[in-house]
């Protein structure tokens, strides 16, 4: 099983994958995370309508029949191989590996008549292999269109006609407090339904990745096989994909969570149009105002995001967002917390203009402010993700160029703890952005060595040759 522990203190490159900005301070009580695997059941990666005339009574059957068909069994065929032996597994055997196969299943949630389908990536995963069946028993084969491995979503296509589906809600308006279902198939079980309320919005469970995360809490029973299936509102109407659990024992103790759908919704279309997701940033760095730090910097409130700084040619920069600004609102969203920053924008592209309401020397402003792409690139043979890297990011390891590397790919690569240093020459030739290393990658064929040099997050300059 694998538990992932959340930290109380989360590093700098916790928060800029979505909006550019650092989270130092978050929550303090460590959770428990376990995400749904695909392959292994012990492992766990899991338009409002005023519901108020739902009280004990409530009738969800209409939901219930509106969505059940709407969500299917989604099954995942990896094959990989393995050595036969110790002596193969030590030495290695150009000849001596086996196939092994694993298949595992989640959940997935039809969008479209014609057979388009939203579940998490943790679900199709390495498939060699994936079956969609629905909830009459007629099995297709599936296509995967794409996926965000940040946000755990992936679009894939069964060729269907006239398919049941669930449309989208506006997960924006969702409110603490109203009811909520989970559709799905967990522990293979097809088909099934569990009730309760929405718990908690913008809920970041683990902090100490570079994933943004900013999910809506529930406590529908939501279990293993559930993955990738539905929360929808008591209309119907999808609010979530229904992606991972907090628990000690990989089954259900009351915690649930999903992936908003403006956010899902906003990467299948993007998907769509781009062929990969537009992630926009606002373009800040900073903490969360809390008691600690609102009496350290002498503040007037505890809730909110305290603005450290801007990144150079960001939005925020340009709209003369400053150091010390608290932002209350973006649009109609109230910022309590980084994660209902994260999870506004996430729901964003590059070019939107959002509404900014915050406190400068205690008076409100209102500044509207222009999102920017965050552009990254996957050097996919080296095992690195890259990003821009800020005039701070140089000056802490006192170079004159580079890209900061924003994530490993890799177990091999993740081993060496580069995440957060400088990649700063491939081939010999200096890189100064996203854009040149993509050039460099891209003009290099297949079978030629890969040379970088970078700045691990020790200071030390070191090079590596990939062949």
């Amino acid at each position: 099983m694998k538990k992932i522990a959340s930290l109380l203190v989360v590093s700098i490159l916790g928060g800029a994958l979505t909006l550019g900005a650092y989270k130092v301070f978050l929550e303090e009580d460590p959770t428990i995370v376990e995400q749904h695997a695909q392959n292994d059941f012990n492992v766990i990666p899991t338009n409002y309508t005023n519901t108020s005339n739902f009280g004990m009574n409530a009738d969800f059957t209409a939901a219930a029949e509106n969505t059940v068909n709407g969500v299917v069994h989604v099954k995942n065929l990896a094959v990989f191989k393995q050595p036969r032996n110790l002596r193969e597994y030590m030495f290695g055997n150009a000849t001596g590996e086996q196939s092994k196969a694993i298949r595992g299943a989640g959940s997935g949630v039809i969008i479209t008549p014609d057979g388009y389908i939203v579940t998490n990536n943790h679900v199709i995963a390495g498939a060699s292999e994936v079956d969609v069946t629905l909830n009459n028993n007629e099995t297709y084969k599936a296509e995967v269109i794409g996926v965000d491995t940040k946000a755990d979503i992936a679009l894939i296509k069964i060729d269907g006609k006239n398919l049941d589906y669930i449309p989208f809600g506006d997960s924006d308006n969702v409110k603490i407090g109203e009811w909520a279902l989970a559709v799905g198939n967990p522990f293979n079980l097809t088909s099934t339904v569990t009730a309760g309320i929405i718990s908690a919005k913008a809920r970041d469970l683990d902090v100490r990745d570079s994933n943004y995360q900013s999910f809506i809490q529930t406590d529908a029973a939501i279990n293993p096989g559930n993955s990738g299936g539905a929360l929808v509102n008591v209309n119907g109407e999808l609010i979530g994909i229904n992606t991972a659990i907090t628990s000690q024992t990989g089954s259900y103790v009351g915690y649930a969570f999903a992936v908003p759908s403006n956010n899902a919704k906003k990467i299948v279309e993007d998907i769509l149009e781009f062929g990969d997701v537009q992630n926009a940033i606002l373009g800040i760095r900073g903490t969360n105002v809390n008691s600690a730090i609102a009496g350290e910097l002498g503040l007037d409130v505890t809730q909110g995001f305290y603005i450290g700084g801007t990144e150079a040619g960001s939005g925020a920069e340009k709209a003369g967002l400053k150091e010390g600004d608290i932002i209350q609102m973006i649009d109609n969203v109230k910022i309590r917390k980084f994660a209902d920053l994260t999870g506004y924008v996430s729901s964003k592209r590059p070019g939107d203009i959002v509404a900014v309401k915050l406190l400068r020397n205690g008076k409100e402003r209102n500044i509207n402010v222009t999102l920017t792409k965050y552009e990254v690139f996957q050097i996919k043979d080296v095992g690195l993700e890259v990003s821009n890297a800020n005039p701070q990011d140089l000056k802490k390891f006192d170079a004159k160029n580079g890209v900061k590397i924003s994530r490993a790919l890799t177990n091999d690569m993740a081993y060496y703890n580069l995440v957060g240093g400088l990649l700063v020459e491939i081939d010999n030739t200096p890189v100064n952005s996203v854009s040149d290393v993509e050039r460099i990658i891209n003009d290099k064929s297949s079978n030629e060595p890969i040379i970088i040099t970078l700045i691990n997050t020790k200071g030390e300059r070191e090079r590596y040759n990939f062949r």
